[in-house]
């Protein structure tokens, strides 16, 4: 059962996301989707740019002054842990912990701004992996910050696979920031994803212009296979990957083909949803 009392609000920007999964001019015009978005501003300053995102997390079960009064709870021992752990991050594009600090309450605070009204227009949804209610591709781009890989030790391989499928069967293209654990290494269910979808989804490994945790700049991609093999155009490790036919996408109901019994309906439980800067 999702409780806040789990939760450590960490909000990200709309430039970070921007960087994060290396979106275009382009990608802002789709149809977009963010998974565990937490009180990150990228819904805010999109909607005011005239940009289509709906944001879901369980953390938008509770109203604005809970979200506020949880942040205020975490923000200086999220703080504390980034100064014990400051080798552990790139400190370019953000120089300090204080500057860290500033910049994390700065988009916490937009998104609280816009929680109430974006709430009523439907733009943020309380919905939780590994289901969630969507039609079959009802969006052109989904991305999820800080949460799938980055919970290994807390999420089973088989909860991974049936989350991307999930995000897959909703929307065209799915991206994935980071690829590492909360230790700091590629997370081990990355090689498992692609070997289990690659049958189905043009899988690569992308390098993205944004290093804050040291060695996390890149990105999943997923898409479709369009009768064409996808090749890695990074290598993770030494491995690359290839997306195999048969061409097509999955609907709600092929998707359980790839998945394994047992607990691949774990639900997500560990309390929140757009991850900390540190691990």
């Amino acid at each position: 059962m999702f409780t806040l009392n789990r939760v450590v609000p960490w909000g990200r920007s709309f430039e970070e996301y921007r960087r994060m999964f290396a979106l275009s001019d382009a990608d802002l015009q789709l149809k977009i989707l963010g998974c565990a978005d937490g009180p990150a501003s990228f819904n805010a300053e999109a909607s005011r740019l005239g940009h289509s995102v709906i944001s879901i997390d369980p953390l938008y079960r509770f109203d604005a002054r809970t979200i506020r009064d949880r942040i205020a709870v975490t923000y200086d021992k999220m703080l504390e842990q980034a100064r014990r752990n400051s080798q552990q991050f790139v400190w370019a594009a953000i120089q300090s912990v204080d500057e860290l600090g500033f910049i994390r309450m700065r988009v916490m605070q937009a998104f609280l701004d816009d929680y109430d009204l974006g709430k009523r227009q439907g733009r943020y949804v309380d919905a939780e992996l590994p289901s969630i209610a969507f039609p079959d591709k009802s969006f052109d781009l989904v991305l999820c910050s800080h949460f799938l890989f980055l919970y290994t030790e807390h999420l089973s391989e088989p909860f991974h696979r049936s989350a991307i499928l999930e995000l897959c069967r909703v929307g065209r293209e799915v991206r994935i920031f980071p690829l590492l654990a909360l230790d700091g290494r590629i997370s081990p269910y990355v090689a498992s994803v692609v070997e289990h979808l690659g049958d189905s989804y043009e899988i690569s490994i992308q390098t993205v212009p944004y290093e804050f945790q040291r060695g996390g700049n890149k990105m999943m991609r997923l898409r479709p296979l369009s009768c064409s093999v996808g090749l890695l155009e990074d290598d993770v490790q030494g491995v690359a990957y290839a997306g195999r036919a048969p061409c097509g996408d999955i609907t709600h109901q092929e998707r359980h083909q790839h998945e394994d019994d047992g607990d691949s309906r774990e639900s997500h439980r560990i309390g929140r949803s757009n991850a900390i800067d540190h691990r």
